[in-house]
């Protein structure tokens, strides 16, 4: 066996050890992890991924999040992908059906616009001193560093989708020509005297070739339409025209499956400036058709997520941070937020003031 091969054979087996160490929790020393990095040389290796930081990353759930309701995840099969965009006037143009009894019947295609497209990763990184580490391993009862570390940045990926998905839906853009309006004015949902929310609302969705089944409220659009005089009236009837509706009642009232309302929080000043808080989603409403079973192959949906495998928890060793080095803990995953028919949602811009 040549030298080649020899040194070949060593790295593999070094990458082995060092990654299955760490895997298991072993912990080495500085002088012990600097020698197995000697012995890897400059050979790649993947970063190890941790079945204990993979499951807490995967389980991690904010009750305040709302992107995976309103933009569902669907799997793609490599990062680089393709969906279906369907002509909508197919669906509207019916050709003849009848058939003599000898005769051919009219054969119909139906056209797709492959459209491609690709997830892209997200990840964030902790570092946790080894002395921390030890420190909790000797005191039964304190907290895993390394679990807490996860913790908080998939807290942040998870906001950060939040952000991402907020920013599409809530976006005039991600709309057909006919589908948007600007709100202002007496016409705004705060305006209980002038407004009329439902009739607005039902309206708009009437026009709409496929109805929608979900809706999407910014915290403020909802605290003030559920307490409009109007829809307090339509709901508890009785002449009540006061008090508060419920998410349901209110999707009730409209025909919706699911009303989901925005609560999420986000700092929009610089870093290193005084924090500055702002709702994900704005003062806006949308209504949207959301199929679940669709796919970028199959089906008519708004929107969906492209997700190229699963989110993962991992963490490896640096010894460039302190004295003892640190594990770095990196949770991640390869995603894509999209719109895929902007003709089945209808938008309400600056809902209310």
């Amino acid at each position: 066996m040549n030298n080649f091969l020899i040194k070949h054979h060593i790295r593999l087996i070094a990458t082995v050890i060092v990654i299955g160490a760490l895997a298991f929790g072993w912990m080495p020393d500085p002088a012990t992890a600097m020698a197995g990095i000697a012995i890897l040389g400059t050979a790649p290796a993947p970063f190890p991924i941790t079945p204990e930081l993979t499951a807490v990353a995967v389980a991690y759930k904010n009750g305040a999040m709302i992107a995976d309701n309103v933009l569902p995840r669907v799997a793609v099969g490599s990062q680089a992908f393709k969906y279906n965009k369907y002509p909508i006037g197919e669906l509207l143009s019916p050709p003849d059906t009848e058939v003599g009894r000898k005769g051919k019947p009219n054969e119909v295609e139906f056209t797709a616009t492959e459209t491609p497209d690709a997830t892209i990763d997200q990840a964030l990184d902790d570092t946790v001193p080894i002395a921390d580490i030890l420190n909790a391993r000797s005191q039964p009862g304190l907290p895993d560093p390394e679990m807490r570390a996860a913790l908080g940045v998939t807290e942040l990926i998870v906001l950060r989708r939040e952000v991402r998905s907020a920013a599409l839906v809530f976006a005039a853009a991600s709309y057909g020509a006919d589908n948007k309006v600007l709100l202002a004015g007496n016409d705004q949902w705060s305006d209980y005297v002038n407004s009329s929310p439902l009739t607005a609302i039902i309206d708009k969705l009437d026009t709409m070739m496929m109805r929608p089944n979900i809706a999407v409220l910014g915290r403020a659009t909802f605290t003030k339409i559920a307490q409009h005089p109007k829809v307090c009236k339509a709901v508890f009837g009785n002449n009540t025209d006061a008090g508060m509706v419920t998410r349901r009642q209110l999707a009730d009232q409209l025909e919706l499956e699911e009303l989901y309302v925005g609560e999420g929080w986000v700092n929009t000043a610089a870093k290193g400036q005084a924090v500055v808080k702002a709702r994900v989603w704005g003062k806006h409403a949308a209504f949207l058709h959301r199929n679940m079973n669709a796919d970028p192959q199959y089906g008519v949906t708004f929107g969906f997520t492209a997700q190229w495998g699963t989110r993962f928890g991992g963490s490896e060793y640096d010894g460039n941070v302190g004295m003892r080095g640190a594990q770095r803990v990196r949770v991640g995953e390869s995603v894509k937020e999209l719109i895929t028919a902007n003709d089945l949602g209808f938008f309400f811009e600056n809902a209310v003031a």
